[in-house]
């Protein structure tokens, strides 16, 4: 019971409600902020944050879902991998259903007799190939700083075994580039609601390029209805007072420093290369690939495969989605030929995909 007294802390209806009207006293303009984490992004919808707060504040959702800026190519290795004998594929659930090149997507292969499965870690994809020695067991690795350590650990695990029959396909980000290209491209923002489950990895200092640079505020915040609200409060104060930095309000989490074992490992493993999004492009210096002695590890090295670039499925506006420019209801899929159960775009896949989100809880949005 003390996990659930934990939550309730910061879901409490007068803190809650203490804090909303504090957003409607300091809310004297118009604001637009930036969530670009996807956990923040469902938590935003289910808990219909929109309408707890003055029509004059719009959140817009940004890249932060993992699933949803993974672009085609790398779904169309996956599959292509696949399609070679003696190889499994292990992946996480989500990404079982996104789309590829002419709507193919890994879930297709299974059922076409690939040997496609569904993991909860890597350390799965490991214990697979440790069992499964006559093959090659490929881990579909992706997700930001939060997931990189967890891959960054099974590499070091798997060099320590000598188990040379387990390969990654790094399709892992680094999240301050992206936010840093939303500014550059311009969307008319005033503050990041910034990631928490990454910035428990960075710490909050891996942000402060932004005020300095950009003037643009940032928060860190967690995921209860209390603390994204908190962040839209702290945010305001900020425009408000025109003197932008990065505010910590998920103190319980987030460090200055982050996890320094967690960023040892990811240094050791990985090196930092130019990746990327979906919506995006390529972004410099915003991917992570196992390197040195570690790249034997890396199946785009070891088992090359050729497919074509990346393309957005006919109709799916799932790359602006990610930019901020628009609103899942603004796609003429949204809802009719994508849905949950058929998803056309990335957005509508995961869900902590915005277009996933709007479809659930839409009638929070305000």
């Amino acid at each position: 019971m003390t996990g659930m007294k934990y939550i309730d802390e910061f879901r409490d209806k007068d803190l809650v409600n203490r804090v909303r009207r504090q957003i409607e006293k300091n809310a004297t303009g118009t604001y637009t902020f930036m969530e670009v984490c996807g956990g923040h992004t469902a938590a935003i919808r289910r808990f219909g944050i929109p309408s707890l707060i003055p029509s004059s504040i719009s959140l817009i959702s940004g890249p932060g879902c993992p699933v949803c800026v993974t672009g085609t190519e790398y779904i169309d290795r996956l599959c292509a991998s696949s399609l070679m004998e003696n190889v499994i594929i292990t992946v996480f659930g989500d990404l079982m259903r996104i789309p590829g090149t002419r709507g193919v997507s890994l879930k297709k292969m299974k059922q076409d007799g690939a040997d496609v499965r569904i993991i909860f870690s890597s350390l799965d994809a490991l214990d697979i190939a440790r069992r499964d020695t006559d093959k090659t067991v490929i881990f579909a690795a992706i997700g930001f700083e939060t997931t990189a350590p967890g891959t960054a650990v099974t590499i070091l695990q798997a060099y320590k075994e000598k188990i040379d029959n387990f390969l990654v396909l790094s399709a892992h980000k680094i999240m301050p580039p992206a936010m840093e290209t939303i500014l550059r491209q311009g969307t008319g923002i005033n503050g990041f609601i910034c990631p928490g489950h990454v910035s428990v990895i960075t710490g909050s200092e891996a942000f402060g390029f932004i005020p300095e640079n950009y003037g643009t505020a940032c928060v860190i915040t967690g995921f209860e209805p209390s603390d994204i609200l908190l962040s839209v409060l702290m945010l305001i104060e900020q425009v408000n007072s025109g003197k932008p930095s990065v505010r910590n309000a998920y103190g319980r989490a987030v460090t200055s420093k982050g996890n320094l074992i967690a960023q040892r490992a990811m240094e050791e493993v990985f090196r930092i290369h130019d990746a990327e999004w979906r919506g995006l492009g390529i972004i410099p210096a915003s991917g992570l690939s196992p390197a040195g002695k570690y790249e034997r590890f890396d199946a785009s090295v070891v088992i090359p495969v050729s497919v074509n670039p990346s393309s957005e499925t006919n109709g799916c506006i799932c790359g602006e989605i990610l930019r901020g420019l628009k609103k899942p209801p603004e796609c003429k899929l949204f809802s009719g030929a994508c849905t949950p159960e058929n998803p056309v775009g990335a957005c509508m896949v995961s869900d902590e995909g915005a277009c996933n989100a709007w479809y659930k809880y839409g009638e929070m949005y305000g």
